[in-house]
C-alpha cells in the first residue's frame, strides 16, 4: 500500500483521530483534579523525588562511567511510527547494532504518570529508557521531581545541527535541557469556505453573523489561549487578572448564542456536516479529514496568534540504558530520519532540513501517488510553519503552583458546563 493509499485508510484515519483524543485529553485542565496532583506530588516526596539540577555539573554526574549497552526499549504513543516496518528503528540497528525494544504503551499523560511514578520514586527503572511526553502539568511533574535525566549536549550532534531555533527555547523546558520535540501540532481556526469565505482572525469566532455556526473547544486551556489571543494578551505570561478578563470575553461570546458547542474531537465531524461553519481546530485533523474524503475545509493560524503543542522524547533518571537512548533520541535528527518519520506522522517535525529531504524522497518515488502524497505536506504549511507562523504560536498557560491551576481552572471551566 502506498503511503497516500495509507493516509486515506479508513482503519488509519481512526488511529490518528483516536491518537488526537488522548493526546489533547491529557491536557484537559478538568480531567486533572486537585486530589490526582496532590496525590502526584505527595507520592514524588521519597525516594528520587527531588528537584533535578541542570548545568554542567548535573549533566557530568549523571553521564561519566555510562557506556552503550547495545540494547534500549522505547515507549511510545500509538501511531507515531510504522509499526509494521519501523523504517527509522531499522536503520538505527543497521548503524549502531543497537536493538530497540518499540511500544504503543502511553495513551494518556495522567495514566502514565501515574503508573511510572512509583518506580521512579523508589529510583527504580520502569522498563523503559526512552519516552514521548507532552508538555503540559505532567511534563513539569516529571521535571521538578527528578524523573528526567539531564540530556548531554556533546553528545548530540545531529540535534545541535539540525533542531528548528524556536525549538530551543520553550517555556516548559528551556534550553532542551531534559527533552528534545518529537513532533508538533497546532491549535488554530478551521473553516468551511462554501460557507464563510475566508476567515483571518480569532475575533471572527466573536462575529455575531456566525451565531450558532461557531465551535469552540471544551478543553479549557485550549478555550483560555484563544480567550486571551483575542485580547492581545500572551499566554506565557498570563496572570489571573488577564485570565478574568479572557474568561469575560469568553462568556459574552456564549451569552450572545455565537458558539453552537463546545466540542472535544468531535468538532471535525460538526464542521464537515455543517452544523458549524468555523471552529477551533487541530492543524493535523484538518489535513486527514481533506485526504479521507477529497473536502476543501481550510485551517489558519489567525493573525492574534495560535497555539503550539508538543511531544518530547525524554530519558528516565533510572534508564538502564541511558548511552544507547540519547543516540537514538539524536538519530531521529538525522533530516532524512525526520522526513521519514514526517511522511508517515504528518504533523509539524521539528527539523526544518527535513522538507528537503522529502523532497529528495518525492523526487525518488516510484509511483505519482507516493510522489504526490510527499509533496502535498511539504507544501502543507501545518507541517512546515514558516518562521511568521512560528512567531504567532503559544505554549499553553504555565502553573507555577497547584493553587493556581486550580483558579484556572475555576475561571474557565463554568463556561464550558454552565
Amino acid at each position: 500500500m502506498t503511503k497516500k493509499n495509507r493516509a486515506t485508510d479508513a482503519s488509519f484515519l481512526r488511529g490518528v483521530t483516536q491518537r488526537g483524543i488522548s493526546r489533547r485529553d491529557i491536557l484537559r485542565i478538568s480531567g486533572l483534579s486537585a486530589a490526582t496532583i496532590a496525590f502526584a506530588a505527595a507520592c514524588g516526596v521519597k525516594g528520587q523525588g527531588t528537584p533535578t539540577a541542570t548545568g554542567t555539573d548535573a549533566v557530568k554526574a549523571f553521564w561519566d562511567g555510562k557506556t552503550k549497552h547495545g540494547k534500549l526499549s522505547f515507549a511510545n504513543w500509538p501511531l507515531y511510527m510504522d509499526t509494521d516496518k519501523k523504517p527509522e528503528l531499522t536503520k538505527f540497528t543497521e548503524q549502531t547494532g543497537i536493538q530497540v525494544s518499540y511500544d504503543e504503551v502511553i495513551q494518556e499523560m495522567g495514566p502514565w504518570f501515574a503508573k511510572v511514578q512509583p518506580q521512579l520514586a523508589a529510583g527504580q527503572s520502569i522498563g523503559y529508557d526512552l519516552m514521548v511526553i507532552t508538555n503540559g502539568i505532567q511534563f513539569k511533574q516529571f521535571k521538578q521531581l527528578g524523573y528526567l535525566a539531564p540530556l548531554d549536549h556533546a553528545q548530540m550532534p545531529n540535534f545541535t545541527k539540525n533542531v528548528g531555533a524556536s525549538y530551543t527555547h520553550s517555556t516548559y523546558d528551556p534550553g532542551n535541557a531534559f527533552s528534545v520535540p518529537w513532533a508538533s501540532g497546532m491549535t488554530g481556526i478551521a473553516y468551511d469556505p462554501e460557507k464563510v469565505g475566508e476567515i483571518t482572525k480569532l475575533a471572527d469566532l466573536w462575529d455575531p453573523q456566525y451565531a450558532g455556526k461557531v465551535g469552540m473547544f471544551s478543553d479549557t486551556q485550549e478555550l483560555a489561549n484563544f480567550g486571551l489571543l483575542v485580547l492581545g494578551l500572551d499566554p506565557d505570561t498570563s496572570t489571573p487578572a488577564d485570565w478574568d478578563k479572557a474568561a469575560k470575553k469568553l462568556k459574552d461570546q456564549k451569552d450572545a448564542g455565537i458558539v453552537r458547542n463546545y466540542y472535544d474531537q468531535s468538532y471535525i465531524d460538526a464542521l464537515a456536516s455543517g452544523e458549524v461553519w468555523i471552529t477551533q481546530a487541530w492543524s493535523g485533523d484538518i489535513l486527514q479529514r481533506n485526504l479521507s474524503d477529497g473536502s476543501n475545509l481550510q485551517f489558519i493560524i489567525p493573525e492574534e496568534g495560535g497555539t503550539i503543542w508538543t511531544d518530547n522524547m525524554a530519558i528516565p533518571s533510572t534508564a538502564e540504558n541511558p548511552v544507547d537512548a540519547l543516540m537514538l533520541l539524536d538519530f531521529f535528527y538525522d533530516p532524512a530520519i525526520a522526513a521519514s518519520l514526517a511522511e508517515y506522522i504528518g504533523y509539524v517535525t521539528p527539523v526544518p532540513s527535513a522538507k528537503a529531504a522529502m523532497q529528495a524522497d518525492a523526487d525518488a518515488a516510484p509511483d505519482d501517488d507516493t510522489k504526490s502524497y510527499i509533496e502535498d505536506l511539504i507544501a502543507n504549511p501545518t507541517i512546515f510553519p514558516d518562521d511568521g507562523t512560528y512567531q504567532k504560536l503559544h505554549y499553553y498557560v504555565d502553573f507555577e503552583t497547584t493553587e493556581l491551576q486550580q483558579q484556572f481552572q475555576s475561571t474557565f471551566e463554568p463556561i464550558v458546563l454552565s
